[in-house]
């Protein structure tokens, strides 16, 4: 049985560290609401976005670079995560899902590259020698001219014909337990399909200017819009992911508080029973 001095460090320790997590579960809660807040005002607008988009491009004979769909030889993959850990396995599912993909992509014998979005992504791909490019830092603060350098960079590799698709991993917010990793396609853009069913009922639009002009100015808002929304997810998943991972290790630590405290108790116990047994066998001896 250990000492009375090491476990009492030991609970000494570990109240420490609850204290620690405790503090931490706070701050990524307080994070959260402003995280949150920021992803639902947000969510409207990228859906409405989108709808103007599919509805624009629907039916009509539009003929634009960013959506030109051509046999898939080269696959690019922007992986956003955290700049920071300490948030369970919410990088790792992402991780995991781009290297799944990765796999998939390299199976079928195409030639794969990254760009990695946050630290914990191009920390782990560092030994793959897949990252052509890396945005570290920046998910603590990051504005639409984050995304639309990002949006960019990967726009001007498949209008030069080097990327053939580029796909966007990320994790979806779906709550506060769950962050869904996700892969949606970013490049090429695929117009709506006409909904045959409702072609009578609903008149075509007539544009002014003309709809090639207006999807020449709409395509690449629209790239930046869905790489934006995307870290804008991954942030409101890693507070919440975070908030759950500290709460998880507060209780833990309270757990082996109360483990360490019993193991204290009766290990004091023990000296105690020890000191009055060496009095008693004392008392005896000299009565003899």
């Amino acid at each position: 049985m250990p000492g009375l001095k090491e476990v009492k460090n030991k609970i000494e320790g570990v109240s420490k560290t609850s204290q620690i997590t405790k503090a931490m579960n706070m701050v990524a809660s307080a994070k959260l609401r402003g995280a949150q807040m920021r992803m639902e005002r947000f969510r409207p607008y990228a859906e409405k976005f989108n709808q103007a988009m599919q509805k624009l491009s629907a039916g009509q004979s539009v003929d634009q670079p960013l959506m030109a769909v051509r046999e898939v030889k080269a696959v690019e993959l922007i992986v956003v995560t955290s700049d920071r850990g300490l948030c369970g396995s919410f990088n790792t599912n992402i991780i995991s899902k781009a290297q799944k993909l990765m796999n998939q992509h390299e199976q079928e014998g195409r030639t794969v590259t990254l760009v990695t979005v946050g630290n914990k992504a191009a920390q782990s791909f560092k030994r793959s020698g897949k990252i052509r490019r890396s945005f570290k830092d920046i998910m603590g603060s990051f504005q639409m001219f984050n995304a639309r350098e990002i949006a960019e960079d990967t726009a001007r590799l498949f209008l030069a014909g080097k990327v053939d698709r580029t796909e966007l991993v990320y994790a979806k917010f779906k709550s506060l337990a769950a962050q869904v990793p996700t892969q949606e396609t970013l490049l090429p853009i695929s117009p709506a399909a006409r909904d045959k069913t409702a072609e009578n009922a609903v008149a075509e639009y007539i544009y002014e200017p003309s709809p090639e002009e207006i999807m020449e100015d709409i395509l690449p808002l629209h790239l930046n819009v869905q790489v934006l929304h995307a870290m804008i997810e991954v942030s409101a998943g890693e507070q919440a992911a975070r908030m759950t991972a500290m709460d998880n290790a507060t209780k833990a630590c309270g757990d082996m508080i109360r483990e360490l405290t019993q193991l204290y108790n009766k290990a004091r116990q023990a000296a105690i029973t020890g000191d009055l047994m060496d009095i008693v066998g004392g008392a005896e001896a000299l009565k003899g």
